[in-house]
């Protein structure tokens, strides 16, 4: 997806009030507003819902796994108990948390069926890049970061450490810049563009891109939200230490050597759940 900003803006405004908020975030406000309060509810049943309750803590990771594998094509049927069997047995966790993304990306490669990549060194710069072209041709990222308390991305230093499923992407661009047999306006969001197809170019490295939005739900949300790849990249990099309260809680988890540093900070895993000649049928 694609929005494309004009190229003249408009007059500004009247001076808002000392207690209003400034006007250079209304445009981001307003764009995050009205995409997230058009989005559905995910769909699901009873038995997810019970799922994504029971295993809300320790299980985030595991659970976002869960989420990405459905994307699969030709389609997989992964129930979540099977994910969290594998998991235990190859002595990635203990209670169902992930510390490593390594052992995350060995685990989604043998649940999934499919080539995983895991990326390292951050997000931004060709990570930055690589990540977004992947969204952008319908493929699912998982990303462990800081989560806030309305599951967004915030910055506790490893202490709120959780994954997220990342399945799409919306990127802000000049208008005019995308070419028109590449993209369709939204019937309903005209300044809304959607790509036309699985073959569409991704403008991840044009001069044109002003914006990026990963399209991401953690496993407590009902929701999918949309998340700037700044603050996802910034929450992803700082990820240095375990919650002490939960290190000092008298369970076993599994931490890598170094630490939730070493197996977290600046790490993302890419499902590649298409095949080359799928992505072009």
């Amino acid at each position: 997806m694609s929005v494309e900003f004009p190229l003249s803006p408009p007059p500004p405004p009247p001076p808002p009030p000392p207690c209003a908020p400034p006007p250079a975030s209304a445009p981001k406000k307003k764009l995050y507003q009205t995409i997230a309060s058009s989005r559905s509810p995910v769909e699901g049943n009873y038995t997810e819902a019970c799922l994504l309750l029971s295993r809300r803590e320790s299980r985030c990771g595991l659970v976002a796994l869960w989420m990405a594998a459905h994307l699969r094509q030709p389609p997989l049927s992964l129930n979540m108990e099977t994910v969290i069997q594998t998991a235990t047995s190859r002595g990635y966790t203990t209670q169902g948390e992930m510390f490593s993304a390594y052992n995350m990306a060995l685990l989604a490669e043998e649940v999934c069926g499919c080539k995983v990549e895991l990326l390292s060194g951050g997000l931004s710069g060709i990570n930055g890049t690589t990540m977004v072209t992947h969204l952008w041709g319908g493929q699912p990222v998982l990303i462990p970061y800081d989560e806030d308390c309305n599951h967004e991305p915030c910055q506790r230093g490893g202490h709120r450490a959780h994954w997220a499923a990342a399945s799409g992407v919306l990127l802000g661009l000049d208008q005019g810049s995308l070419r028109k047999e590449h993209a369709q306006a939204d019937p309903s969001l005209p300044w809304l563009c959607l790509a036309t197809d699985g073959c569409s170019p991704c403008p991840a490295g044009s001069a044109a891109l002003r914006e990026v939005y990963i399209l991401a739900k953690q496993g407590k949300s009902l929701r999918y939200q949309l998340w700037s790849l700044d603050s996802v990249a910034q929450s992803n990099e700082q990820l240095r230490t375990m919650d002490p309260q939960r290190a000092n809680d008298g369970t076993r988890y599994v931490v890598p050597e170094g630490g939730v540093e070493a197996g977290l900070a600046g790490q993302v895993v890419l499902l590649h759940t298409r095949t080359q000649k799928q992505q072009h049928d």
